[in-house]
């Protein structure tokens, strides 16, 4: 079985000896390289050289660049085969011939058979994500409800990122709101503890959900560990499917407690029951006798693709996503599917039921493959009558729906981006628009921030913090920080390749617009410290908030060339600059937050050196704070239980040095 993050036992990598990857230490390398000019002779050339080498067994290869970045990544059930269709040029399509063009290396992994290739191409593709193949947008993890196991009395939860937690998994589901949904739901049915554990084990008395009927309250014994777990059983019931057992089970319950006159006790029961019908009513989409099944539509319009993803689990609808691969222009529908799903189930398991509005791409391999992935049985089917259609049908809608609003959207913001061009004098509207931001109190837990945006909205996978380091930086200098900034953000770029590299700004790393927050004297400090690194050609706008402090929208725009700019109050640009502004404000602060936070929790007895967590709780219960401590005497320090005469000279060095 091949598992995310790992490589089959059988592979074999022939790659450079420089490469970064982990696949397989004792692999044989060697290195494949052509001339660096880009043209489509020498990229033939590098293929037909790993030809002189390569077998017939299935595998992955990478397409390289001069630089040894990954153009593109493949799986074949014959490697020899497939990559002498490479050197065929007049029989591929034009976007393969530009990645020939470009491919001056590669790099070939072989599998025991093509459904390990396939696996392992996906794996690939998301770690590497190459220009050439159909990517994934959306990189953001699915939530799961997670029943821990690990204690007396199991808590539920949210749960995001790998799976380590001993307890019980229910998901994915399509975004948190659903989840809380449920975690509300599961409060109110089966009255299981949200707590931790540490919250868990201090209390002396219920706490208010106790009060709000949203739990038994187990941490004062108001329940006992048998009744509990009874309780638990029910909600993995609820949660597996079988939410009609459940409701018959508090029906009885209800029943019962009114004929014993115990009415407070049957109206427990009666809300109980009236959460479980809400829920059940309020599925989006209603897939009773389904089970567990994961649903697929692709929508395609104007060179653009949406695909529409439902969660089904138990027969109950656990929320939808749309997705938006990119890369791909000359690529047909099915295999746009078949590579989107070998991606998306990279990270997440696979449902033993799988119905899509078309055929995939190799359907039977791709079945094959998930089955090997999770090991068990996993069916693709594609429905042509009864109610799974009509889901299939709900499904297309929801895609075709999301795709429009996105081209309408992307139409809208592509007009606003035009308009900035023509407002800032760019060559073109920008793809890659950088706002640079700071945040600090009085000079400490200082940071820069940067925010990414383009035309397909905000990229948030390459948002960067900068810790301000540098002991020549003054504490609160907002120009010292930015050149700080400035400096590890364009110093990289500008020795690697220089302004004048079209490939490196090909790659989408050189911005084509800065935004500064701030006025004239910030944006002529940002651009000093550009022209010293030898940057001087990435257009800058500084914003500054006008003379009610930008309540009004009167924000002015400082440009290069010494002009101020103002917009009118309700204009789409203006609009437009202001969000992104108020984002790089969101994450500059929220940053700041985060490390200010953490330096709370820093105690100075950690800077000493010898000291760990046992010796430093025994100095701290000894002494009561880390003051303490460091105004202790010699003397004191070595009366304090478990510290040596020789720790105790440590920590009084250290302070009084």
């Amino acid at each position: 079985m091949l598992w995310p993050g790992t490589m089959p036992k059988s592979a074999r990598m022939i790659d450079r000896p420089s490469s970064p990857d982990r696949f397989n230490e004792e692999a044989a390398t060697y290195t494949v390289r052509g001339s660096d000019a880009p043209d489509i002779d020498a990229g033939v050339a590098a293929i037909r050289e790993t030809l002189n080498t390569l077998g017939t067994r299935p595998g992955v290869y990478r397409m390289q660049d001069a630089r040894g970045d990954v153009l593109y990544v493949g799986k074949a059930r014959a490697l020899r085969n497939r990559v002498t269709n490479y050197t065929q040029v007049d029989r591929l399509p034009r976007r393969l011939q530009r990645m020939v063009a470009q491919t001056r290396s590669m790099t070939i992994v072989t599998t025991e058979s093509e459904a390990e290739a396939l696996l392992l191409e996906a794996q690939l593709i998301k770690r590497f994500r190459p220009p050439y193949n159909v990517l994934l947008r959306d990189d953001k993890s699915f939530p799961f409800i997670l029943l821990r196991e690990d204690h007396a009395f199991p808590r539920v939860q949210l749960h995001r990122g790998a799976r380590k937690i001993q307890g019980q998994y229910y998901g994915p589901f399509a975004g948190a709101g659903q989840v809380r949904k449920t975690l509300n739901a599961l409060q109110k049915l089966f009255l299981l503890r949200s707590c931790t554990d540490s919250f868990f084990n201090n209390r002396s008395r219920p706490c208010l959900l106790y009060q709000i009927k949203r739990c038994s309250a187990p941490c004062v014994g108001r329940i006992g560990e048998a009744d509990y777990a009874e309780l638990v059983q029910d909600a993995q019931d609820f949660l597996g499917g079988k939410s009609t057992k459940v409701q018959a089970k508090l029906g009885d319950a209800m029943t019962r407690a009114a004929e014993a006159l115990d009415y407070e006790m049957a109206a427990v029961y009666r809300d109980r029951l009236k959460a479980l019908t809400f829920i059940q009513g309020s599925q989006a989409i209603h897939a009773e006798g389904l089970g567990d099944a994961d649903i697929f539509a692709l929508a395609s319009k104007a060179g653009g693709m949406c695909i529409q993803a439902f969660f089904i689990r138990g027969g109950q609808n656990w929320g939808h996503r749309s997705f938006f691969p990119v890369h791909t222009a000359e690529v047909s529908e099915d295999e746009v599917l078949m590579q989107f799903m070998a991606q998306f189930y990279e990270d997440v398991p696979p449902a033993p039921l799988i119905l899509c509005d078309r055929e995939p791409a190799e359907t039977l391999l791709l079945g094959e493959a998930l089955t090997q992935r999770i090991g068990r049985k996993v069916r693709i089917e594609v429905p042509q009558r009864g109610d799974r259609v009509k889901l299939i049908r709900q499904a297309q809608r929801n895609a075709v729906e999301a795709l429009e609003r996105r081209q309408a959207e992307s139409s809208a913001q592509g007009k606003i981006l035009a308009e900035m061009a023509d407002l800032f004098g760019l060559e073109g509207p920008p793809d890659r628009i950088e706002v640079y931001d700071n945040s600090h109190i009085q000079g400490t837990n200082a940071l820069g921030a940067m925010i990414v945006a383009g035309p397909e909205g905000f990229r948030k996978n390459a948002y960067r913090k900068f810790n301000i380091r540098k002991p020549e930086t003054i504490a609160g200098d907002d120009f010292g920080m930015m050149r700080e900034v400035f400096e590890r953000r364009f110093a990289r770029l500008a020795n690697e390749s220089g302004p004048e590299d079209e490939a490196e700004r090909d790659s989408g790393e050189w911005p084509d617009l800065v935004l500064v927050d701030g006025g004239r004297g910030q944006l002529n400090a940002a651009q000093r410290i550009l022209e010293e690194l030898g940057v001087e050609d990435v257009p800058m706008v500084g914003i500054a908030k006008g003379p009610h402090h930008g309540r009004e929208g009167r924000e002015v725009f400082h440009l290069l060339d010494g002009r101020e700019l103002t917009l009118p109050v309700n204009h789409p640009v203006l609009f437009y600059l202001q969000r992104l502004r108020d984002e790089a404000h969101r994450f500059a602060i929220g940053a700041h937050r985060q490390k200010r936070s953490k330096a709370i929790t820093v105690s100075s007895l950690d800077e000493v050196p010898g000291i760990g967590p046992a010796r430093k709780k025994a100095l701290l219960m000894h002494f009561g704070t880390a003051k303490a401590v460091r105004n202790a005497s010699l003397e004191d320090l070595q009366r304090a239980p478990g510290v040596s005469s020789a720790v105790a000279q440590t920590v009084y060095d250290f302070f009084h040095s």
